[in-house]
């Protein structure tokens, strides 16, 4: 059972997670769109993608590898431009689905599977270099080495539902009929509007 000594460390975690969560950037794009284009299925399996990439990132920070890759400006520079790459392949992506023809019904937004919809998340929040800087933040400057594995596990576990909850419903609310009937004509113009977004903060990442 975890001593109370640690209890203001979860706490505090737990805030910087839901804060982290709910900060608009990639993941929040990625979902949107994959929610309202797609369907609220794939909005969820990409939740469960995002939720899946902070256990990869906790993992490299518990053993350390976070430090090396922070050490070695080449590596991170490589891990920048993987990233802003993947964000350039998605925004084309919707920009391209943005001017076929399409339809007003429900048979044809299933365009995705569901391994494609999880791939996607994993893939935007895991080649976020902005998310290896705020997890090495957290395991230097708020949770200490000397802490314990099983609480350093349960912190990893506070920030991966923390997304899970947030973007899930991000992906719900997103994809309900009645907000989807209302905004159906202006969809070409958010799949080029969501794909500007992640281009914009493909280009961000190379240049900031």
């Amino acid at each position: 059972m975890i001593a109370l000594d640690y209890l203001p460390l979860l706490g505090t975690v737990t805030l910087i997670a839901v804060g982290m969560a709910m900060s608009p950037g990639q993941d929040f794009a990625l979902v949107s769109r994959n929610a309202m284009i797609y369907s609220r299925r794939a909005g969820l399996w990409s939740s469960v993608g995002i939720a899946t990439a902070v256990w990869l990132h906790v993992a490299y920070c518990v053993t350390g590898v976070a430090l090396l890759i922070t050490s070695f400006p080449r590596l991170y520079a490589m891990i920048r431009w993987i990233g802003a790459a993947y964000l350039v392949y998605l925004g084309v992506k919707s920009l391209l689905a943005s001017s076929s023809p399409r339809m007003s019904t429900n048979s044809d937004r299933s365009e995705i599977t569901d391994r494609s919809a999880f791939g996607s998340g994993f893939l935007c929040n895991a080649l976020n270099p902005k998310t290896t800087l705020f997890f090495l933040s957290i395991f230097t400057q708020i949770i200490r080495p000397a802490t314990p594995i099983a609480v350093q596990i349960l912190c990893g576990l506070i920030i991966s539902l923390a997304h899970l909850a947030w973007f899930s419903g991000v992906a719900f609310w997103l994809s309900t009929p009645r907000f989807l009937s209302a905004i159906w004509r202006l969809k070409p113009w958010i799949e080029r509007g969501l794909g500007l977004v992640l281009m914009g903060v493909a280009t961000h990442m190379v240049f900031q």
